[in-house]
């Protein structure tokens, strides 16, 4: 599924520069739930963003489905964004006054999917996610945070992608709803066999994958 090869990224601020990550090497099978943990600056979301297709490495070979995207065009990572990922960040970037089906329905209609099509993807996806039929109806913002979470993650699933990357998902809420969104995450593991990265800098929470990956100072500490 993943191979990074030696992957860099480094920013730089006039005469100097900084590597926000370096010389990062690992795969990621099929089907594998990983944790990708670091403190706070360890270069994780910057990792996460490369992964993602979000941004590009500045050297290594990132080779996604067997593909190397290292050289792609912004029109074509764009495309393996919307066709191959789905993406749960830490805020769930909701709309607020759409209703919780119109809100896992978008990616489907930015792709031209028919709405009938699209309404039995969503409700598929919301059942995948453990979220109640009798909330679909609501709007985002009558949602509790662990709902909201939930329907994030049902909006990464609706369009069926290989890869799903969750950047922090649990940041925001308190432990018990932390812990029942990361078990949603493992049972799309196990029960469906979801290839899932998970970037967090909470232990617990990194426990609960299959491997964890471990960056300090930008560096994969093995």
């Amino acid at each position: 599924m993943i191979e990074c090869k030696n992957i860099t990224k480094i920013y730089y601020s006039g005469d100097s520069k900084t590597a926000a990550v370096e010389n990062a090497s690992f795969t990621i099978r099929d089907g594998e739930f990983v944790a990708i943990t670091g403190p706070s600056g360890s270069g994780k979301s910057t990792l996460m963003h490369i992964l993602g297709c979000l941004d590009k490495s500045t050297k290594g070979e990132y080779i996604l489905d067997g593909k190397n995207i290292s050289d792609l065009s912004d029109d074509e990572l764009a495309a393996i964004r919307r066709e191959k990922i789905g993406f749960v960040f830490q805020s769930s970037n909701l709309l607020p006054r759409a209703t919780v089906l119109r809100n896992v329905e978008l990616p489907l209609v930015y792709a031209g999917v028919p709405r009938t099509e699209r309404e039995k993807a969503a409700r598929g996806a919301l059942r995948h996610a453990a979220f109640s039929e009798k909330f679909l109806n609501h709007r985002s913002n009558e949602l509790s945070g662990g709902m909201m979470q939930r329907v994030a993650i049902a909006r990464a699933l609706v369009n069926s992608p290989s890869l799903i990357l969750a950047d922090e998902p649990t940041g925001n809420l308190d432990t018990k709803t932390g812990e029942a969104v990361i078990n949603t995450f493992k049972e799309l593991h196990e029960k469906q066999g979801r290839t899932i990265v998970l970037i967090t800098h909470e232990p617990y929470v990194a426990e609960k994958a299959e491997r964890i990956i471990h960056i300090k100072d930008g560096k994969i500490i093995l």
